[in-house]
């Protein structure tokens, strides 16, 4: 009996945990790919690997295990997209596939004590944002998110992405140049 309350427990605290971060994680995701759909196969692939490997593992140590596990997923994606785009190139296959892709960054929450005025320009900006943040390299776009959304430091952000902690330095003082470049006129 005690062992079923500590595995209801266990069940619960996952589930609140995913709940928490599916939404900041498919964001991610979908600026990342440029495409709803992976984005929406990555997080889910992500999620499952989570609960199947590391349910077991200390709530605390979920967070960084998540995002571990989706910024692999989401290298594995380009990587996959590369190897396809050099065959599609090679054989000369296009994609008839036209659909414009949803602004990710529009679902934020809304002001209903906003002028009309001052939504245009939210709106406006978050567009600016979405293009700029998809713009960026896919490294200085992990980390920036990492740090930027998800309130990681430094180190975090370095274990997440297997790399050092200078390089996450480096990648996010890039973003943020590049970032501040293109949406200069919305300060």
């Amino acid at each position: 009996m005690p062992m079923e309350r500590d595995f209801d427990k266990q069940y619960l605290s996952m589930n609140h945990f995913l709940a928490d971060i599916e939404g900041r994680a498919f964001r991610m995701a979908q600026i990342a790919t440029g495409n709803r759909d992976d984005a929406l196969e990555i997080v889910q692939d992500t999620m499952m690997k989570l609960v199947q490997k590391y349910s077991h593992q200390p709530t605390t140590e979920w967070k960084a295990l998540f995002y571990s596990i989706l910024n692999t997923r989401i290298l594995d994606w380009h990587r996959r997209q590369s190897v396809r785009n050099r065959f599609r190139s090679w054989l000369n296959w296009h994609d008839d596939d036209d659909e414009s892709i949803e602004d990710a960054l529009a679902q934020h929450p809304d002001d209903t004590n906003q002028t009309p005025d001052a939504k245009l320009q939210d709106n406006q900006f978050m567009a600016s944002l979405n293009v700029a943040l998809s713009a960026l390299p896919l490294r200085q776009q992990q980390v920036f998110l990492l740090r930027v959304w998800e309130g990681m430091d430094i180190n975090e952000a370095a274990s997440i992405m297997q790399c050092s902690a200078s390089s996450v330095k480096t990648h996010y003082a890039r973003a943020l140049e590049k970032l501040r470049e293109k949406l200069g006129d919305h300060q």
